[in-house]
C-alpha cells in the first residue's frame, strides 16, 4: 500500500518525456505488483517537460509527479531520486521494457551483501524474448566495451534503466551526479566503484520496446562526451562526495 504519511519500503522513480502513451499500463502494473507484496511503497512519476499529457496520466494514476525541465534523463533521475522517501530506491524506466517482478532479484543482491544492484541484459542467464535489432545490439556492446576500458570496470551492462539502491547509497551516489544526460548511469557506476561500493549485475528479463525515445547516432556521441567529461570531473575533483556516516 501507498504510504502518505511515514516512510514507504520501496520507492519507484520513473523518469518520463512524452510517455502518454505508455505510461498508464506501466503504472498499473507496478501498483498491482506492489499492492500484492503486502509493503509499503511509493511511485514517483518525473515528467521531463513532456509537451504531451504524460503528467495527466501520472495524476490520473495516482501516483506523485514531479515537474523537471528539459535537461535530460540523467537530471530527471536525479531529481527523484533525490525526492524519494523510501528505504529502498528502484529506477525503472516508463515502458516497463523490465518487469517489475524483476526487483525481487535486485533485492535479494542487496540482501546477500551488495551495496547497488543493476538488472543486466548481457548475461547468459538473462532472458530476451523481444530482442532489440541487430544494428542496435551492436552499438550497444560497443559502447559497453568503451565504457569498461574507460569508466566502469567489469560491469557488462551499464545502461539497463532497471537498478535498485539502499536509500543511504542513492542519496551519496545522487546527490554527487553531475551528468544530465543519459551517461548518468555510467557516472552512478563509476562512482560507486571509485568509493569501493559493491555493484551486483544481476541477469533479468528485458523486452525491447521499439517506441524507444533514445537516438542511436545522436546519443551515442553525446555518451561519449559526457565519458570523457567523468573522468575530467574526477580527476579535478568536482564531485562533491560527502562522508558516509557509517564508514
Amino acid at each position: 500500500m501507498s504510504t502518505p504519511q511515514g516512510r514507504p519500503f520501496l520507492s519507484v522513480v520513473i523518469p518520463a518525456y512524452n510517455e502518454e502513451g505508455r505510461l498508464a499500463p506501466t503504472l498499473a502494473r507496478i501498483k498491482e505488483y506492489l499492492a500484492a507484496q503486502g509493503r509499503s511503497w511509493e511511485v514517483l512519476v518525473v515528467d521531463n517537460a513532456s509537451s504531451d499529457r504524460t503528467a495527466e496520466v501520472a495524476r490520473s494514476a495516482g501516483v506523485a509527479v514531479l515537474h523537471e525541465p528539459r535537461r535530460g534523463k540523467g537530471a530527471a533521475v536525479r531529481r527523484g531520486m533525490l525526492a524519494a522517501r523510501g528505504e529502498y530506491l528502484l529506477l525503472s524506466d516508463a515502458d516497463l521494457s523490465t518487469p517489475i517482478e524483476e526487483v525481487e532479484r535486485l533485492m535479494e543482491a542487496l540482501r546477500a551483501g551488495s551495496d547497488i544492484a543493476i538488472g543486466s541484459r548481457a548475461l547468459p542467464e538473462s532472458k530476451l524474448p523481444v530482442r532489440q535489432p541487430w544494428y542496435r545490439e551492436l552499438v550497444g556492446r560497443a559502447g559497453n566495451v568503451l565504457v569498461r576500458l574507460v569508466a566502469v570496470r567489469g560491469i557488462t551492462d551499464t545502461q539497463c534503466g532497471f537498478k535498485l539502491f539502499p536509500a543511504q547509497v542513492a542519496q551519496r551516489l545522487f546527490g554527487a551526479q553531475l551528468t544530465r544526460g543519459i551517461a548518468f548511469d555510467m557516472e552512478i557506476l563509476f562512482l560507486a566503484q571509485r568509493l569501493g561500493m559493491r555493484i551486483a549485475e544481476v541477469p533479468v528479463t528485458w523486452i525491447d520496446s521499439p517506441d524507444t525515445r533514445i537516438s542511436r547516432t545522436r546519443d551515442s556521441l553525446d555518451a561519449l562526451k559526457d565519458l570523457a567529461r567523468i573522468r575530467w570531473n574526477w580527476l579535478r575533483g568536482r564531485y562533491q562526495l560527502r562522508v558516509d556516516p557509517d564508514s
